[in-house]
């Protein structure tokens, strides 16, 4: 059977790339899997004072949540998929789960808007150099 990941992060342009990626699931008679990434990397920017593992351990609940909404998007439309969660930086941790979990394609979303966590090009890179890693497609959504 075909496995596709799918990293996802929760709000309106996800909500869409998860449709868009069920329809493919279905299309293929594919298995889902949806993958967020915790990455505290950020909180390394600030002076203030912060439990790091305090906003980890915050993180990864909302992370779960989000996982978890995104399974039951899938149910609501006839696909069972499952969630995973990891630490660290999402290109390496997105090459590391494909391998792992011996994937046949990575969904990534499209940039919403201007302003983003990603820009379209740097999307495309990281595109790139996933495919370029790990032998396996990666498509935008």
């Amino acid at each position: 059977m075909t496995r596709i990941l799918c990293a996802t992060r929760g709000g309106e342009a996800s909500y869409r790339m998860q449709d868009a990626v069920i329809a493919l699931s279905q299309e293929r008679q594919a298995e889902l899997l949806f993958l967020y990434v915790v990455n505290i990397e950020f909180l390394g920017k600030t002076e203030r004072a912060v439990r790091l593992d305090v906003v980890e351990e915050e993180m990864a609940k909302l992370g779960h949540f989000l996982l978890e909404m995104a399974r039951e998007r899938a149910l609501q439309q006839g696909v069972t998929a499952g969630g995973i969660l990891r630490h660290g930086r999402l290109s390496e941790e997105l090459k590391a789960a494909a391998v792992e979990l011996e994937v046949d394609l990575i969904v990534l979303g499209k940039p919403a808007a201007e302003g983003g966590l990603y820009s379209l090009e740097d999307l495309e890179a990281l595109t790139a150099e996933v495919q370029t890693e790990t032998g396996i497609p990666v498509q935008i959504l």
